[in-house]
């Protein structure tokens, strides 16, 4: 997995970006390019899944939006049931009748970590359900240094990149305009 293969399907954008975290940032990873293309998500979930450390997974979880193509693909790959964290007001919740016993060994997964604010959402809602985290995974982590969940963190692509609070941007104080594409 490479970040050419990411600028040939047109999911890397430079410019200037307000990201999901709040954060701006001068690359963007527009997802939704790599979502759309299930073979090669195929690939970049089993990257992701081949750089594990964890082999005993019951159920697979990802936050919506991304993380709910990213978790079903897991799942697939390793055979066990996939649940969504959905938003709901500050957090996250299973809906839909979807249930989780307690002690459930879990992996949680993602599209693109940059400041881990699902991931951490996620694992909130786990504790509630008393699951057992035995590993995170990614499909590109952008995070600018590793991020302790407390649990192995795995990644297809790790491919740091700067972000900036909005007050500190360089690219604001230049007077670049702002982009929103994400989804918070």
């Amino acid at each position: 997995m490479s970040l050419c293969e990411l600028e040939r399907i047109g999911a890397v954008l430079h410019g200037h970006f307000l990201l999901t975290s709040g954060r701006h940032s001068d690359i963007y990873f527009e997802k939704f390019r790599l979502l759309e293309q299930p073979r090669m998500l195929e690939d970049w979930v089993d990257a992701m899944l081949v750089k594990t450390p964890w082999r005993k997974v019951e159920v697979v979880v990802g936050p919506t939006l991304g993380g709910v193509l990213v978790a079903c693909e897991a799942a697939r790959q390793l055979g066990v049931r996939a649940l969504y964290a959905e938003r709901e007001g500050e957090g996250r919740a299973f809906r839909r009748g979807s249930v989780l016993e307690p002690a459930t060994h879990v992996l949680v997964v993602d599209d693109v970590l940059t400041t881990g604010t699902s991931i951490r959402e996620v694992l909130d809602l786990l504790e509630q359900y008393q699951a057992k985290v035995v590993g995170i995974g990614v499909l590109i982590d952008r995070s600018e240094s590793p991020i302790d969940f407390g649990a192995p963190l795995a990644s297809a692509l790790r491919l740091p990149a700067k972000s900036y609070a909005p007050e500190e941007c360089p690219l604001c104080q230049h007077g670049v305009p702002l982009m929103k594409r994400g989804s918070r």
